[in-house]
């Protein structure tokens, strides 16, 4: 299959309204909201706002030395697009679905709840059609997954885009998840927790249940915040890749005119094509994005002489421009910055996943490694199933403990964004990109805290906090200045020594 019709296939609908329309239905939906209202700015300026912090972090979180502490090494294996009730909703003891009010009825744009949830529906199917797998009748309420699809079955893929999230958020009601998916009532479905091939290492080791997303939305922006904490810029882009938001008076999201991928003062917050290869074939120029040119979390290791890499399965096959069916181009967020083009020095942190595996047996691990699986193994509905992407994470965290490394390591396991799922808990308000949507993340070490929920408000910068803890490097940014550190998640004694079980 070429590219053209490998991309086609994966493409969410667009959402184009007319502004009479969604100004009608959104009838109630304006008031005092818990979202932070924002609205375009007027002179276009394109410098990042400034962000308050969820907490302040208390004075135990740094208590341990950096350079004492016991980790050498950290994994962030990223996957994509399943928040926490979605997957870890029955876990016991976490706040998941079995939290009162936590099964929220869903409504319609005009806030009239649903009878039933509507029909399911495969909207990436040309033309889209309904998934007969489910009933035509499901009560409006969080349902099992697994009673009409197995974990190792492909399901549709719900909406996730930047405004379409806030919306379906619905100033932190979290009742429009269904009205604003095109995959009818699907994103109130759910896993039986017990049946995922991670839940084993949630029991032995670390579950966070208060981790979100940097910023609303899909993958691209999530990407981008995970290693340089900034929604990227693109001024002067294409007028086709600009969105039409619709504001009520106060400044409150209300609907869209036109999607798009551009805001109307010029940040790229939905998934566009990166400006070096590997890109999608025959994406002209104009429509990929500038490189950027702020600081990622790359250069500040690099700058500071720590070793580190991004690991993307497909990586080497894409590159010489024979990408597999699945390999996804904006998931590669290093390529939309200058010093990762083809003959940079940055080009050389870029790895194919199978390098990283060759690095735990030939021991030239490096101190930080991000690891983003080929698309078939990476979660994301529509194209990964569930059991195939844990079991490729499974395989990853057993080669870590088989190693001679796993002694001074920590795996972070966590994903990319919410993939248009339900879940229950209101993103804490930060600043105009987020946080977004409630994922899972596994602490996964010898040094993590045994059988452990941890209730800490973290987000994708924490990951960055963690990283500019442990090697001395200076902030990207105020999110991430700001962020928890992953500490809480660690039982360090003050020079290093367990203090745990």
């Amino acid at each position: 299959m070429n590219n053209a019709s490998r991309s086609s296939q994966r493409r969410e609908p667009a959402v184009r309204l007319s502004r009479r329309r969604v100004i009608g239905s959104a009838v109630g939906a304006a008031g005092s909201l818990a979202l932070s209202p924002w609205r375009p700015v007027a002179n276009q300026t394109l410098a990042q706002e400034s962000a308050t912090p969820i907490a302040t972090p208390s004075p135990g979180d740094e208590s341990s030395k950096a350079t004492q502490a016991p980790i050498d090494h950290l994994i962030v294996i990223f996957l994509e697009n399943r928040p926490f009730d979605h997957l870890y909703g029955l876990f016991p003891g976490a706040n998941g679905l079995l939290t009162p009010g936590a099964r929220i009825p869903q409504t319609d744009m005009s806030g009239v709840p649903y009878a039933t949830l509507p029909p399911i529906v495969n909207s990436w199917a040309d033309p889209p059609v309904v998934d007969t797998r489910f009933p035509a009748d499901l009560p409006n309420e969080p349902f099992l997954i697994d009673q009409y699809a197995a974990l190792g079955e492909i399901d549709p893929s719900p909406v996730h885009r930047f405004y379409q999230h806030i919306l379906q958020v619905n100033g932190g009601r979290m009742d429009r998840y269904v009205a604003w998916s095109g995959t009818g009532g699907l994103p109130l479905g759910h896993f039986e927790t017990e049946s995922l091939p991670l839940y084993p290492f949630t029991r032995e080791f670390t579950l966070c249940d208060n981790f979100f997303t940097a910023a609303w939305g899909g993958s691209m922006l999530n990407h981008i915040w995970l290693i340089a904490g900034i929604t990227p810029v693109w001024p002067g882009a294409p007028a086709n890749q600009i969105a039409e938001p619709v504001f009520d008076s106060n400044g409150t999201l209300i609907g869209l005119t036109t999607d798009g991928n551009v805001t109307p003062d010029g940040f790229c917050v939905n998934d566009v094509q990166p400006y070096f290869p590997p890109f999608e074939e025959g994406t002209a120029v104009v429509d990929r994005m500038p490189p950027q040119l702020t600081p990622t979390i790359g250069d500040r290791l690099s700058d500071a002489g720590v070793s580190w890499a991004w690991y993307a399965g497909g990586w080497d096959d894409a590159v010489a421009g024979n990408p597999a069916q699945t390999f996804e181009f904006h998931h590669q967020p290093f390529s939309y910055f200058a010093p990762y083009g083809e003959g940079m020095p940055g080009r050389e942190h870029l790895r194919d996943e199978t390098v990283f595996l060759s690095s735990l047996r030939d021991g030239t691990l490096p101190a930080v490694s991000f690891i983003k699986p080929l698309g078939i193994l990476d979660e994301h509905a529509g194209y990964s199933t569930v059991a195939g992407a844990e079991n490729h994470a499974v395989e990853l965290i057993e080669a870590v403990q088989a190693s001679p490394f796993w002694e001074r390591s920590a795996i972070v396991v966590t994903y990319d964004d919410f993939g248009g799922w339900y879940d229950h808990v209101a993103p804490p308000p930060i600043d105009r990109w987020g946080p977004g949507g409630r994922v899972p993340a596994l602490i996964i070490s010898p040094w993590a805290r045994k059988g452990f929920i941890d209730h800490t408000p973290y987000d994708h910068t924490s990951i960055l906090k963690f990283i500019e803890w442990r090697w001395g490097l200076a902030p990207l940014g105020p999110r991430d200045a700001m962020a928890w550190n992953l500490l809480p998640a660690f039982e360090f004694g003050e020079a290093g020594a367990r203090t745990g079980p």
